[in-house]
């Protein structure tokens, strides 16, 4: 489950000898394993204390760097915007990005008119010119916006030039003027991060993009880095031209799927998040989409730098659809909005992971999650909810996962973890506010191979809660159900214990206590061998335990108090799931076995009283069914 990532070939650290320092100096992410950066928008370089220098530690020109900014007229040059941000970094030891050599969408007016054979003799101007004026880039947005969007269509408007054919076309989407750009690039600058550059390629062209990269690599294109602008992080984003968007964050599941899509289908190619914004003028929005995105980004081995698009409001390029100008800043006359509070919180202990091989930051080797108590928790044993692990360093590397990454409880005990901790009576100290998803692991030793009975103490207001438990990320039990409280409306102090057995392998693992049905609370659970009783019953009047609010999950008291004993949840290394039904089709609990006939015989085996009769057993992935009968 825990990985330490080593680093890519040396032939990608190709920035390691560059004029500009590789550790940068200023900013929030100081000695991170990466940049957090941000856009100069003006022909003055900030100066060391400046509030840009204070807060971030690479700089790209916002328009200072493009074509048409630089050579408007055609033969004559204009540094000034591109030098300030080249000269900040070189100045105060920050990381400096070229933006762009070639975009569609911003380019010199005169170009349109020229020929085929003019617009390739013009592109070579101007890379040669680029090459005289910084000879040692760091690193370079080589080509920004042209994903095919069919009918050949671009991202941007190549098509209104003669670019595409000056650089050898693109023959039914091979993109080949792609790969003679980064050729000409790595001519100029051997040393460079040569990077792709687009947007709508985390949540709407996903498939393109990475066809794109793809194909340019297999083509033999030297480029480096993936740029993704992640404009469209926003359940709004990705409107046309890659415009950001509004509404509330992208849906967190998906992003990180997405980011994982990515990952894989390129092999792991490295990334730069390159045009980051989160145009809202809720707070409340703004920061959690920066508190799950930059935070997954820190730690994703894979991903290089981040460089935000703007942080004055007011002076952003986003207007959130007309009703604000600049809303996407992060700082609102002269206070930092609640997501800039939020990153610099968090950086001051969290410094990330990069594996990519670039220079774009402190290459930090991942550091396992540590035992909270010193050793792991002993199974057979109690584990206490509040002790879970210590978090380590990197990707893989957390010990708990939480929604909004805030501590709602009123408890002081590790008052510095985002784990929604509350005092109880007794001194008792209890995880709450769970929301689907949320997750906490444990390191633990089991003294022996065999099955275990779990009790858990749990408590819940409504009838819909429910965990899960898994052990070096597989599942070792079903859904439990938590049973609602007996009485009151919002009332989560009245505990039950539900219990469940669990087939477990000596040695030491990571066990998972994950939410799969929010709002519940927990406060620790009692690992037994199985068939012992309970060492801590909650003992309650039969009129106060709560029935099963869980369909599929039978429930019956068991001995050594008024525990619930959840469903039939026997899990082995492969087996198909069996579903138990009496003879009026009433779901009894669910089995795992190898076949029917064994199935059957831990039903008959089993501590759970059957009454005489028919019963019914049905595959639950073939749907096969078949019969059989309680005799005793």
């Amino acid at each position: 489950m825990k990985k330490h990532f080593a680093n890519f070939a040396a032939g990608l650290a190709l920035a390691a000898s560059c004029a500009v320092p590789a550790v940068a100096g200023p900013g929030i992410a100081d000695g991170a394993a990466k940049f957090i950066g941000n856009i100069t928008q003006s022909n003055t370089a900030p100066g060391p204390n400046d509030q840009f220098t204070q807060l971030w530690n690479q700089a790209t020109a916002e328009n200072g760097c493009k074509w048409g900014s630089i050579e408007g007229t055609r033969g004559k040059f204009n540094w000034a915007g591109c030098d300030a941000a080249y000269n900040w970094a070189k100045n105060n030891g920050g990381h400096f990005k070229f933006h762009a050599l070639l975009w569609g969408g911003q380019y010199p007016g005169w170009l349109e008119s020229l020929s085929v054979d003019e617009t390739k003799k013009a592109i070579t101007t101007w890379f040669d010119a680029v090459k005289a004026h910084y000879p040692d880039l760091e690193m370079i947005d080589v080509a920004n916006e042209a994903i095919r969007t069919g009918n050949g269509q671009y991202h941007s408007g190549y098509t209104r030039t003669k670019i595409i054919p000056a650089l050898g076309g693109d023959n039914n989407g091979d993109y080949a003027f792609l790969t003679t750009a980064f050729k000409m690039a790595r001519e100029r600058w051997p040393k460079a991060i040569l990077i792709y550059n687009d947007y709508n390629t985390i949540q709407w062209h996903v498939d393109q993009g990475i066809n794109l990269i793809n194909t340019i690599r297999k083509n033999g294109a030297p480029v480096d880095a993936y740029g993704l602008q992640a404009h469209d992080l926003m359940s709004d984003g990705g409107q046309a031209g890659g415009t950001g968007g509004g509404g509330v964050c992208m849906n967190y599941n998906n992003f990180v799927a997405t980011m994982q899509k990515i990952h894989k289908e390129t092999n792991n190619f490295p990334v730069l998040i390159s045009e980051y914004d989160v145009p809202s003028t809720d707070d409340g929005i703004q920061k959690q989409c920066y508190s799950e995105q930059v935070k997954y980004w820190m730690e994703d081995p894979y991903v290089a730098g981040i460089t935000i698009w703007g942080w004055i409001y007011g002076q952003t390029w986003l207007n959130c659809n007309g009703k604000a100008n600049g809303c996407s800043g992060l700082v609102r006359n002269g206070q930092d909005r609640p997501a800039l509070t939020w990153m610099k919180e968090y950086l001051k202990n969290n410094k990330g992971v990069n594996a990519t091989g670039l220079a774009t930051g402190i290459t930090a080797e991942p550091e396992p999650q540590t035992p909270f108590k010193g050793s792991p928790l002993a199974i057979p044993g109690i584990i206490q909810m509040e002790d879970f692990d210590i978090p380590g360093v990197g990707s893989g590397n957390d010990s708990y996962g939480d929604a909004d990454f805030e501590n709602h409880g009123d408890s002081d005990y590790r008052k510095d973890t985002g784990v929604d901790l509350y005092k109880k009576s007794n001194n008792r100290i209890v995880v709450g506010y769970n929301n689907e998803g949320d997750w906490l692991e444990y390191t633990v030793n089991v003294a022996e191979t065999g099955t275990y009975t779990v009790y858990a103490a749990v408590a819940a207001a409504g009838s819909t809660s429910s965990f899960q438990l898994s052990m070096d990320g597989k599942a070792i039990s079903e859904k439990i159900a938590v049973p609602a409280a007996a009485s009151g409306e919002d009332n989560y102090d009245d505990y039950n214990k539900v219990a469940f057995d669990v087939n477990l392998t000596q040695g030491k693992h990571i066990l998972r206590f994950t939410v799969t049905g929010a709002w519940l609370d927990i406060d620790y659970m009692n690992i037994v061998a199985k068939g012992e009783a309970d060492p801590n019953p909650i003992e309650k009047s039969s009129s106060s335990v709560a029935t099963d609010p869980n369909p599929e999950s039978s429930s019956s008291p068991i001995e050594g108090g008024d525990a619930i004993r959840q469903g039939l949840n026997f899990e082995f290394a492969t087996r198909q799931d069996f579903d138990i039904f009496d003879m009026q089709g009433t779901f009894m609990g669910r089995i795992g076995a190898y076949s029917f006939g064994q199935a059957i015989s831990f039903i008959k085996d089993s501590d759970v009283n059957f009454a005489k009769g028919v019963y019914y057993i049905r595959n639950k992935n073939t749907k096969q069914m078949h019969s059989f009968r309680i005799t005793e």
